[in-house]
């Protein structure tokens, strides 16, 4: 029998007490589970990297090339101003 397609995975984590502490008491004055707290912490920091990365390629792109549009250049190119 393989694992179900949605299967869920643990992963274990080591904390002194300090931060054991620390991270419970956050889950409950956020009204969540603990497994909740580090799941959402864990994806906003991916997100965050994916972001920060797209940011600093763009930028390299437009030092690249720095040519900027107006919103007026914008609406003539999409068709929305005459």
């Amino acid at each position: 029998m393989g694992y179900e397609r949605d299967a869920v995975r643990m992963i274990s984590l080591r904390l002194n007490e300090e931060e054991a502490t620390l991270i419970k008491n956050c889950a409950t004055s956020h009204n969540i589970s603990v497994s909740d707290l580090f799941r959402q912490a864990v994806l906003e920091k991916i997100e965050d990297e994916y972001n920060l990365r797209r940011y600093e390629d763009a930028v390299k792109k437009h030092k690249a090339d720095p040519k900027k549009y107006s919103l007026d250049d914008v609406e003539r190119e999409l068709g929305l101003k005459r």
